[in-house]
């Protein structure tokens, strides 16, 4: 006898970022700037679940969790960065992004409040880059073992008639 199949979706913690803590700064002392959060570069051709964990917002209160989710991207012409979905998962913030221009950093803005009636906004960055290895040209100069011959940059070298 077949059995249907169910499925348990589970994101990917190899693109989480939480955000930065709330750590109270001693009086007289000035508070530096955190570092930008950012994800890990993304392929053009990549579709990908990307996090953001609030959970050092609300710590302290197990009960408040995301209500809303509101996500901007810039730039956002055409052919740029898509989000195809979001969702959430207690204090996770989940985006399904798609696309995007090789050689463009994307920030990406969400706005969240919470059940309990805070209000979180932060950016992540997300670098767009050609991670595939392009097809070798027909046209290319390979030695007699099959190897093709590539200029400094890694770029096959081709032959011209």
């Amino acid at each position: 006898m077949t059995n249907a199949v169910t499925y348990v979706w589970k994101p990917s913690s190899a693109r989480s970022v939480v955000i930065d803590s709330f750590v109270p700064v001693p009086r007289g002392s000035v508070a530096a700037a955190p570092a930008p959060l950012n994800w890990p570069t993304k392929d053009p051709q990549d579709v990908l679940d990307y996090q953001l964990d609030i959970a050092p917002a609300v710590l302290g209160n197990s009960a408040d969790t995301i209500a809303t989710l509101n996500v901007s991207v810039a730039p956002s012409n055409p052919g740029d960065l898509t989000v195809n979905n979001v969702g959430v998962d207690g204090t996770v913030a989940i985006l399904w992004l798609a696309g995007g221009q090789a050689g463009t950093v994307y920030t990406i803005t969400l706005s969240i409040t919470t059940t309990n009636g805070r209000a979180i906004q932060r950016s992540v960055l997300l670098p767009v880059l050609e991670l595939s290895v392009p097809p070798i040209p027909a046209n290319a100069i390979q030695t007699s073992a099959g190897v093709v011959l590539t200029d400094q940059n890694g770029n096959p070298v081709v032959a011209t008639l």
